[in-house]
C-alpha cells in the first residue's frame, strides 16, 4: 500500500508518499494552496507520484464530532469547515488540500487525521473550564489540545527506545517547534495537555502567546482601545519569541542570549520557565514520570532548550547527560542513567497518519 500523505499549512504543503515499509519514497515540499485556487506545481507533484493507494491528510482541528481518523465525504467537509474559526490559520488549508486531492485522485479514499482525535478522552478535570453553565450549554467550550499525531507518534517510539510496552509507562512528550505543547499520557493514552481551545493556549511559542491572563486581553480592547482584530492578529504572530526577542527563530534567541542581548535573554528564560512548569504539571497529572520525550524543530536541535528545562526539574530525578545531549541525535537516550528516562525523538506525523491510513482502510475491508 503506498499511502500519500498530505500536511496542509497556512504557510506551505508537504507531501510525503510512503509505503508499506514506512519509507518515504518521495518528498516534496510546495508552497500553501487556497480554497478554489488552481495549483499547477501541486496538480504536477501529485501526477508524478505515481501509483496512490489513499491519500492521508493532517487537520488541525475535529472539534467533538471527529475524535477518529475518517473517510472524507461532503458531510465530513462540512464539519471542518464549521471548526475553521477555531484554527483560523490551518483549518482552510487542510480543506484546500483535501479538496484538491481528491479532484486530482477522485478513485483514490481521501482519509483526515485530526490533531485534536489523540486528546479527545482527556478527563473532564482537564477538559473543562471553568466558565459560566449558559455558555458551556451553547458553545462546546472546552480544552482540545492540538499536536495530537505528534505527541501520539513520540509516545509509542519512546516506548520502543526504552524497551518497555507503553501501556505501562507515564510519558510528558514536549513537542517544541513554531508551535509548542505538552501531552500527560498514560499508557498510551492522553490524559491532559497544554494547549486548549485554540491552539493559542499553553507554552510560549514562536510567535503565540501561550497563555495570557483573560483580564489583560479585556483590558486591552475595553481599556487600551485595542480592536479584536488587532489583539488577535497581536496574539497569533506578534507575540512569542518574536514579541520578546524580536525574533521567531530560537536559534537566533539562543545566540542572542550568548551574546548577552537583554531581550533575547529574556525571551529564553520566559520560555523555560514556561516549559519547567508546564512539565511538572504534566507529571503531576500521570502522579508521576518515567518518561520524557523531546521531539519537534526546537526539542530535536536545541540542546541548550532540552538541558535548561530538565536543570530545573532535579526534584523529580531527572538528570541529562551532557555529552549525550550535546550531541543533538534523534531517537536517542540523553538521561544520565538514573531516574525517568528522557529521550529525544525525531517527529514524524507522515508516518503516524500512515499508521491511521492503514488502520481505516483494514478496517473497511473487513467490514
Amino acid at each position: 500500500m503506498r499511502i500519500l500523505v498530505v500536511n496542509a499549512g497556512s504557510s506551505s504543503l508537504k507531501l510525503r508518499l510512503v509505503d508499506d515499509d514506512d519509507q518515504v519514497v518521495a518528498r516534496i515540499d510546495l508552497p500553501a494552496i487556497k480554497l478554489d485556487t488552481p495549483s499547477a506545481e501541486l496538480d504536477a507533484a501529485i501526477a508524478g507520484l505515481g501509483w496512490i493507494d489513499a491519500v492521508g491528510h493532517r487537520v488541525v482541528h475535529g472539534g467533538t464530532d471527529f475524535i477518529d481518523p475518517v473517510v472524507v465525504d461532503e458531510g465530513v467537509l462540512a464539519g471542518m469547515t464549521a471548526l475553521a474559526s477555531l484554527a483560523p490559520l490551518h483549518q482552510p488549508a487542510c480543506i484546500a488540500g483535501i479538496r484538491r486531492a481528491a479532484a486530482l485522485l477522485p478513485n483514490v479514499p481521501q482519509i483526515a487525521c485530526f490533531d485534536t482525535a489523540f486528546h479527545a478522552g482527556i478527563p473532564a478535570a482537564a477538559a473543562a473550564y471553568a466558565l459560566p453553565q449558559a455558555w458551556r450549554d451553547r458553545w462546546p467550550l472546552r480544552r482540545f489540545g492540538f499536536h495530537g499525531l505528534s505527541h501520539a507518534w513520540a509516545a509509542r517510539h519512546a516506548a520502543e527506545l526504552v524497551g518497555r510496552p507503553l501501556d505501562e509507562l507515564r510519558i510528558v512528550t514536549c513537542h517544541l517547534g513554531a508551535g509548542a505543547s505538552l501531552a500527560a499520557v498514560a499508557g498510551g493514552r492522553s490524559v491532559d495537555t497544554t494547549m486548549g481551545f485554540t491552539p493559542l493556549e499553553g507554552l510560549v511559542m514562536a510567535t503565540r502567546s501561550g497563555s495570557v491572563d483573560p483580564g489583560l486581553v479585556v483590558w486591552l480592547q475595553r481599556d487600551a482601545g485595542l480592536s479584536l482584530d488587532t489583539i488577535a492578529e497581536g496574539l497569533e504572530h506578534g507575540a512569542g519569541l518574536l514579541g520578546l526577542a524580536g525574533s521567531a527563530d530560537m536559534r537566533e534567541v539562543l545566540a542572542g542570549a550568548a551574546r548577552g542581548d537583554a531581550g533575547s535573554t529574556l525571551a529564553r528564560d520566559v520560555y523555560l520557565h514556561r516549559l519547567r512548569a508546564g512539565i511538572a504539571a504534566m507529571a503531576a497529572a500521570l502522579g508521576g514520570l518515567d518518561v520524557l520525550v523531546f521531539t519537534g524543530g526546537v526539542g530535536e536541535h536545541a540542546p541548550e532548550i532540552r538541558a535548561g528545562a530538565v536543570a530545573g526539574l532535579g526534584f523529580l530525578g531527572l538528570r541529562i547527560d551532557a555529552s549525550r545531549n550535546g550531541a543533538s541525535i534523534s531517537n536517542a537516550r540523553i538521561d544520565a542513567g538514573s531516574g525517568p528516562v528522557v529521550v529525544v525523538v525525531e517527529s514524524r506525523e507522515d508516518l503516524e497518519i500512515a499508521r491511521a491510513v492503514r488502520s481505516v482502510i483494514r478496517r473497511g475491508a473487513a467490514a
